[in-house]
């Protein structure tokens, strides 16, 4: 096959287009480069740097639109710089993909999209955002399917849980295993914002690329990709502590604007239409990062 991948030099992309070549494709990665690392690209990939706030054209048969503002704090200091790249974006990924005639997924969020939920959040639970990334992704897949009913194609949108794993930058918010990994290991303080309870469900990198390759063979549908288990932010502390070697309890500060108090997500469908189940298990998981650094 030959597969775009956009934020295919970012970390879930990069990880993405291993997996890819692995397989056999021919892949191209475009990305600008703004948080993505040129070193990330696999040598075998061929690398075109673009913004895909402009259009752009590809001959592929599969695209994976993974480019993305994905700082919650910068949706909210910049919400329309945040709304070029998550919406209009995704809309030059939908044309691209259309002109070419290939099947396009989309990577959506599910901690920002539903907003704090009372139990795990299924598909067809309320969309509550309360960030402009969470609106941004909104509307993003509102163009989707928009574009799926009018052009009768049958693209795919992923929301992702809280991704971690290898090649998370720890200059951003929502890389909280890498912020907490990377100071822990130098020595330095570490600040969980709020009282510790707030909940995430955390998904390693390596079971969001399966599920990436699994709904690149699935015609439409939006699919929730995550463990279905919630953890929080204190005990993932104690987990990444475990992981380095240390006894550091970290500070605390106040509640940051954007953040969801409660996110887990229902990964039900997935599994009963893509086959897909999380396999590694979180302190694994965050022993193996810790060990990639």
């Amino acid at each position: 096959m030959r597969a775009l991948v956009t934020g295919g030099a970012g970390f879930i992309g990069s990880n993405l287009v291993d997996a890819l070549v692995a397989r056999g494709d021919e892949v191209v990665v475009l990305d600008d480069l703004s948080t993505g690392r040129r070193d990330y690209v696999n040598p075998a990939a061929l690398f075109r740097p673009h913004d895909v706030r402009e259009p752009f054209e590809t001959d592929a048969d599969l695209v994976f639109h993974l480019a993305a503002q994905a700082d919650v704090g910068t949706s909210m200091e910049r919400p329309s710089f945040d709304a070029e790249v998550n919406v209009v974006g995704t809309v030059n990924a939908l044309e691209a993909a259309r002109a070419a005639g290939a099947h396009l997924v989309f990577s959506s969020t599910g901690g920002a999209i539903y907003g704090s939920v009372e139990e795990p959040a299924r598909e067809d639970s309320a969309l509550l955002p309360v960030s402009a990334y969470g609106l941004a992704k909104r509307s993003a897949e509102v163009y989707l399917d928009g574009w799926n009913r009018i052009f009768d194609t049958h693209h795919v949108t992923l929301r992702f849980a809280n991704v971690y794993g290898p090649r998370q930058s720890a200059a951003l918010e929502g890389g909280v295993v890498a912020i907490f990994l990377e100071r822990l290991t130098a020595g330095e303080p570490t600040t969980i914002f709020g009282d510790g309870t707030i909940t995430r469900d955390f998904v390693h990198v390596d079971d969001v690329v399966r599920a990436l390759l699994l709904a690149a063979e699935h015609d439409g549908g939006v699919f929730n990709v995550g463990t279905g288990v919630e953890t929080t932010v204190a005990d993932l502390h104690t987990l990444c502590e475990r992981a380095a070697g240390v006894e550091a309890p970290p500070s605390y500060g106040s509640e940051r604007a954007g953040d969801a108090l409660r996110s887990v997500l229902d990964t039900t469908k997935a599994s009963a239409d893509l086959g897909f189940t999380a396999t590694v298990a979180l302190a694994d998981g965050i022993a193996a990062t810790a060990a990639s650094t």
